[in-house]
């Protein structure tokens, strides 16, 4: 009888470890593709014949030359959440069975409402941001443990901490936050970013586990906060599992010798681009420790999108970005983007497009003008304006002439007409690969100031850096933990903690009281958010603007709202006669200055102090 028992036990443990993974681990019901794929992982999987209990009806059952793999895709279509039944048989004899799980989705998931003009992101890096539970500073299941004191090393910034401190991101005007990736990262060392991730639907435990992510995603919408997902689309890390085992040969991009990509992104339009060019474009890996996904095979386009939806349903996320967007095959990453929209027609999606010519940034975004010129269209709603990024890291230094100082910025803005959705650029200083912006203008708050008071004020989306808003900076010529360094008052221990106005110094109190006023000011103007914008010639490096949405019709005169924005980049003292701007000014008479509420007048002329900015509330 024992021996019945052991045969019995050993027979069932080796039948249940037939399968080590399933992927998706869940998935929901009602969607609007009733298909899933789903991917089951074990020793062997392949030979198993398999079968599903009514009312699912398997469509496709594809098999690899990795015999550890089994793709079934199913059909959902008009099927309650519920559980349903796999059957695994060896020559028809029933081996095992597996649960999976079709949940119900939240109410009006599909129209999830996502950022826009009207939103302020703020960028975060969670290992550099707040430690908020030091018992999964290291991890057990990881390589790399918690040391603070190597500046490229794990500090022990976690979900929690982001947490914690979400009442202070809301104080200072944010509506978003976006965070660098949180999944798993195994890399032995310099993990911390969490680009080279070792396991996509699992959250990395030194920054907490998946229901923390999701925790996280709750609280912030209690505050009516929108909660950004950074994803990774173009490469993962070397030690993700499937990685070490891979389904199929051609699931990464591979050549004999190690190859790495030339970044030479104007090879997607470029006609007449040579095919080896291309090919180390597209195929080529980004660093040896990331090897580049290749999205033209299907199982690993449909892995990416399925993936992706599934964090905006677990998580009920507001958004992504998407890391090295056009490092991807364009067609491929075409097709990821329109099947995510296609099933959130309002989800927003920005790609990382490190383009520095606005025709070929252009090309990038949904429906663009240039893109049609090609027959191509990427779907991608947003793209990152990193034209207007570089000039807000130079022009402030810049005495200014036909060439330099604030006729960048106008020269950017005169090539808005090849955007088809201006409105819904991503506009952004700095960020974790950048210079710091106080770092640039030597943590002289003047240019700090100007540099905040032009994103909050032009089209599109602004997006702010972490610790910028108390005067952090950082050089990046240092490498890029000098950038990322961590928040003061995030650990246990700081002597200065910068998340308390009592905490604060002096001087970050400034830079924080004037980002808080600005972005909360912000908050409420539509004429900044969607508005028309009249801009004029800059003159001895002043510039002058206007956001208005007098002329809509759908604007109610109680409404109606005309913002005057002015720079003086010079190093003098300027007066401004405002007869130029007659055609903006029209009958009003003066203007409340956002930050210090006073009142000016506007009628003859304004004069301003060097390296300063007035945003005018015309009246």
């Amino acid at each position: 009888m024992k021996k019945i028992i052991l045969l019995f036990i050993f027979t069932t443990s080796t039948m249940f470890a037939q399968i080590e993974r399933i992927e998706p681990p869940f998935w929901y019901a009602g969607m609007n593709n009733p298909e899933v794929q789903i991917m089951f992982y074990g020793k062997n999987i392949a030979q198993f014949q398999v079968t599903v209990s009514n009312p699912i009806k398997i469509t496709d059952i594809k098999r690899t030359e990795n015999s550890n793999y089994l793709f079934v895709t199913i059909n959902t279509k008009n099927v309650k959440a519920s559980d349903c039944i796999f059957t695994f048989k060896d020559s028809n004899k029933k081996a095992f069975t597996q649960n999976y799980s079709l949940k119900k989705r939240r109410d009006n998931s599909a129209q999830r409402k996502s950022y826009d003009a009207s939103d302020m992101i703020y960028l975060l890096m969670p290992d550099r941001f707040s430690n908020g539970k030091k018992n999964n500073d290291s991890s057990d299941s990881t390589l790399e443990k918690f040391n603070r004191d190597l500046p490229g090393g794990r500090h022990g910034g976690d979900i929690q901490g982001i947490i914690n401190h979400l009442d202070y991101i809301k104080e200072l005007g944010a509506t978003t936050i976006w965070s660098t990736p949180l999944c798993e990262d195994n890399d032995e060392a310099y993990s911390y970013h969490t680009y080279g991730q070792s396991d996509v639907y699992k959250i990395d435990p030194r920054y907490g586990t998946n229901e923390d992510y999701l925790r996280l995603s709750s609280e912030m919408h209690k505050m009516k906060m929108k909660l950004v997902l950074d994803y990774v689309t173009n490469h993962w890390g070397k030690e993700h599992w499937m990685i070490k085992d891979l389904p199929t040969h051609d699931w990464i991009n591979q050549f004999e010798n190690y190859t790495q990509t030339n970044h030479k992104r104007t090879l997607v339009h470029d006609i007449n681009a040579s095919k080896i060019d291309t090919k180390i474009c597209f195929d080529g890996w980004f660093v040896p420790s990331m090897p580049d996904l290749n999205q033209r095979n299907p199982l690993v386009l449909n892995y990416l999108t399925q993936n992706a939806i599934w964090w905006i349903e677990y998580a009920n996320l507001d958004g992504f970005r998407v890391d090295t967007y056009n490092y991807a095959e364009p067609s491929a990453i075409a097709k990821w983007t329109k099947a995510i929209t296609d099933e959130y027609p309002n989800f927003n999606i920005v790609g990382e497009i490190s383009m520095r010519d606005q025709a070929q940034l252009s090309y990038w975004q949904k429906d663009s003008p240039i893109g049609k010129i090609q027959n191509f269209n990427s779907y991608l709603p947003s793209v990152m304006d990193f034209i207007l990024s570089d000039d807000l890291l130079t022009i402030f230094n810049e005495d200014g002439n036909w060439e330099t100082g604030m006729i960048r910025v106008y020269n950017n803005f005169a090539n808005d007409f090849l955007y088809p959705n201006v409105n819904n650029l991503l506009i952004f200083a700095e960020n974790h690969d950048t210079q710091r912006v106080n770092h640039v203008y030597n943590n002289d708050i003047r240019k700090y100031k100007m540099a905040m008071a032009l994103l909050a004020t032009v089209r599109g989306i602004p997006q702010t850096y972490y610790g910028s808003e108390i005067g952090m900076a950082g050089n990046k010529d240092k490498g890029d933990a000098d950038v990322r360094q961590d928040f003061p008052g995030g650990w246990e221990g700081d002597t200065n903690n910068a998340f308390t106005k009592e905490g604060r110094t002096q001087g970050q109190n400034e830079y924080f009281d004037f980002t808080s006023k600005l972005f909360n000011w912000r908050k409420t103007k539509s004429a900044v958010h969607f508005g028309k914008m009249t801009h004029y010639i800059p003159e001895n490096n002043t510039y002058v603007y206007f956001r208005y949405n007098a002329t809509d019709p759908s604007v109610s005169e109680l409404a109606e709202q005309s913002v005057m924005v002015l720079f003086n980049n010079s190093n003098e003292t300027k007066t401004l006669k405002t007869n130029r701007f007659k055609e903006n000014i029209g009958n009003y008479k003066t203007g409340k200055d956002v930050i210090t509420d006073k009142i000016i007048d506007v009628t003859k002329e304004i004069t301003m102090d060097a390296k300063s900015v007035l945003i005018l509330e015309l009246k």
